[in-house]
This record gives C-alpha cells, structure tokens and sequence, in this order.
C-alpha cells in the first residue's frame, strides 16, 4: 500500500564536502502472540521489503506451540515462550513477560493476537509505546466474537482498527481503520477473511508511522505528524482497501 506520508523529500545537502550524518539507530520492536500469527507475518513482510521502519527483534508467546513462533524463527527472529500457565497469577506472569521485553530493549511493543488482559502495571510501563489490533471499527465490539456480533446486528459495515493500548480493555485512541461492506449471503467465516486482510494491510503502515516517529500518543488521543486524529483515527473505506487488496468490488 502507498503510505499516506506526508513528509517532503529532505533537501539536498550544500555543504562543502556533502556531509552525510549517520543514520540513526533502527528501532527496535517485540510482538506478543497468542496463535498463528497472521498478523506478524504481516509484519515480517513488510520488514523484509524495508517498508516497516524498524526491526522485529523478538516475538514472544504465552502459548508454547503458537504457529507464529515457527514464523519467528524461520524469518531469524528471537522466538520466546513464556506459557502462562507456568505462572500463579496474572501479575506474576506480567512480571516476568517484562523482563523478557525489557531484556530487547524496544521501542514499541505490539499485540498481534495476544490473547491476554494485561495488567495496570503493565499497561503503565509500556504506555505511549504499544500497539494493538482489533477486529472491529472500534469502539463498537469490544473484546471477543465481533464478527458474530456485527452479523447478528444486521449492520452494513465492519472492520478493523489499529490503537494504542491503555487499561481499559479496545479503549485506547484509535490510530487506522479499514472498512469491509458486509453483502448479502455474508458468513463468519467469509468476514472474518476480510477483516484479516485489512489488518494485514493497515497494522505494518501504524507501526511504520510509530517507529518513524510521526505517530505519538498524547493525553487521551493520538497525533500523526503533530496533528490530533479524530476519534475512528485514518479510516480506509471499503473500496479504498479493497483496490489495495486487489478485491473485486462487485459482491453482490
């Protein structure tokens, strides 16, 4: 997808000798997974073609045998379990998942599927620095089973929304949506396809703009380029993510 950067090319330099500055330090980024890990292969992809802005340096799962920990590894990415069973109480096991991140050092902390309810003092040392991706056009559907619940509401659209996490559970401001038109016919599974495909699309652009430095959580909303979001952040229409996926617009 083309980014939506608004930044102008930077001016060439007219000193004597054409000094180049070094680059910066690549930023650095854990994700934290529960399953497959779609949405980190998502992220890997866009690594691999430079279109990230930063380097994935773990991948880190409460559940053993999560297929994304074989993405980790494949891709040459520190690949970490921490099963919480192992762990007495949800404090416990956030105690120790800090010291795992904390030992990488990252920029930004991203849920790709992690199926946890943090707690406060978790949320609080990562606050300003982690991301999460929702299978709704938050804040409607909060928490589980969103694609059940839009079909049985007979509503006309869905989706899928990048935020940044604070205590209360899909609360924080929203960075990125993307819109899916559900038609005639719709099932579960034929949505649930869809929404993945937009959160694929969408979750590497927020990272990207993150780790760039363009995107911050400030108060109780976010900011791109030093411009407050309104409350659905950037949203892609249907057909505009639709033509990014290459999806045929006619559904019906």
């Amino acid at each position: 997808m083309s980014d939506p950067d608004f930044t102008p090319d930077a001016p060439q330099s007219d000193t004597l000798n054409d000094f180049t500055p070094e680059p910066s330090e690549v930023r650095r980024v854990v994700v934290l997974i529960s399953g497959s890990g779609s949405n980190l292969q998502a992220l890997i992809d866009a690594q691999s073609h430079d279109e990230l802005g930063g380097e994935i340096v773990a991948v880190v799962s409460n559940v053993a045998d999560a297929h994304g920990l074989v993405r980790a590894r494949d891709a040459g990415i520190d690949a970490v379990a921490l099963p919480h069973r192992e762990y007495d109480s949800r404090e416990a096991y956030d105690g120790a998942l800090i010291k795992v991140i904390d030992r990488h050092q990252p920029d930004l902390i991203v849920l790709a599927g992690f199926m946890r309810i943090l707690t406060p003092r978790f949320v609080q040392r990562y606050l300003g620095r982690m991301l999460n991706i929702h299978p709704s056009l938050l804040p409607a559907y909060q928490g589980l089973n969103t694609h059940a619940k839009a079909l049985a509401d007979g509503i006309a659209e869905h989706g899928c929304s990048v935020h940044f996490v604070t205590e209360e559970l899909d609360s924080g401001p929203v960075v990125i949506q993307a819109v899916v038109d559900i038609v005639d016919g719709e099932t579960e599974a034929s949505l649930q396809q869809k929404v993945h495909s937009r959160e694929h699309l969408i979750y590497p652009i927020a990272v990207k703009w993150f780790l760039e430095g363009r995107l911050q959580l400030e108060g109780d909303g976010a900011t791109l380029d030093g411009t407050r979001l309104p409350p659905q952040g950037l949203r892609l229409s249907h057909a505009d993510a639709a033509e990014e996926l290459d999806e045929e617009l006619d559904e019906e």
